[in-house]
């Protein structure tokens, strides 16, 4: 069965989302966007913090299964999905996964994003 999405591969993309509804789950972070028409596409990160190349590997292939069962049904057409993995994303139960995407989804429908963060990020001074 050929996916129904597009993989986002491109730096701007995923910077873009950044700038979507921002839905936070136990597990992961899911960044919506729109994106013009593009159709529904969708990227994963698992950055270091989470762990070694073997942890991530494997967060981002659990991801990629939730992706490819869920997005074509529950995503919104023409909107670029990115899942953030977070550290007890790996521990979790997979259908704990399933169930809090669907979720995740159902709140950007409904245009129900997290508020930002508390102070947003901080960056030290410029140097001289």
């Amino acid at each position: 069965m050929a996916d129904a999405y597009t993989i986002l591969t491109r730096r701007s993309d995923f910077l873009a989302a950044n700038r979507g509804l921002r839905v936070a789950r136990p597990g992961f972070v899911l960044l919506a966007n729109r994106n013009d028409g593009l159709g529904r596409r969708a990227g994963i990160t698992v950055t270091k913090k989470i762990g070694n190349a073997v942890v991530r590997n494997r967060m981002k292939r659990r991801f990629r299964a939730l992706l490819r069962e869920l997005l074509h049904e529950h995503g919104l057409p023409d909107t670029d999905h990115v899942l953030i993995g977070r550290e007890n994303g790996i521990e979790r139960d997979f259908a704990a996964l399933r169930s809090e995407l669907l979720v995740a989804f159902g709140r950007v429908r409904d245009g129900k994003g997290d508020s930002p963060r508390p102070g947003g990020r901080r960056r030290p001074p410029p140097r001289k």
